[in-house]
């Protein structure tokens, strides 16, 4: 019952699949939503041939699968077949619900990296000029505290009154 020298919380990334890779090349998210229409129609209603055939022609189509890099190879991958116009999924070959949530997994790594590409960017955008002076001015105060060296003065205790012990004393009653 061993756990091959790997610390709790660490996985091992399992080597893609020929379609994790294809999808991976489509970065359009309207693609990618396309794509996962068609494939969860197709899981969802395996013996429907209405969803089995898709015409590369009709403009949407095109736009989202024939136009974007990646798009059609994916669909490809998954066992779509290209017959002139069509791509047909062939009777024998059957898709399933992980393939949309391959489909889905590339929509949110997209999303990932594209949140990272802009969090980037806007770190990069140029400061503020009071932020900067600012900034300036406490790595000044900074050097200037280090040149002055360690505070090695010792503290000394100063007498306060006579030594003696004062007992409280009620005000006395108005009255």
């Amino acid at each position: 019952m061993g756990y091959a020298g790997y610390a709790p919380g660490h996985k091992v990334a399992a080597p893609q699949t020929p379609l994790q890779a294809a999808l991976s090349t489509v970065k359009s998210d309207a693609s990618l939503e396309t794509m996962g229409k068609l494939v969860r129609n197709c899981a969802q209603n395996p013996s429907e041939d209405k969803y089995r055939k898709i015409r590369l022609t009709n403009e949407k189509i095109a736009a989202v699968l024939v136009a974007v890099e990646g798009a059609k190879a994916s669909m490809l991958a998954m066992g779509w077949v290209e017959e002139g116009e069509f791509l047909v999924l062939p009777s024998g070959v059957h898709l399933s619900m992980a393939e949309v949530r391959d489909i889905e997994d590339r929509r949110s790594k997209n999303k990932k990296e594209e949140e990272q590409a802009m969090m980037r960017m806007a770190s990069k955008k140029k400061e503020d000029p009071e932020v900067q002076r600012l900034r300036e001015q406490l790595e000044a105060d900074k050097k200037e505290r280090a040149a002055r060296g360690p505070i090695t003065q010792s503290s000394v205790a100063v007498p306060k009154g006579n030594g003696g012990i004062v007992q409280f004393q009620p005000p006395p009653s108005s009255g």
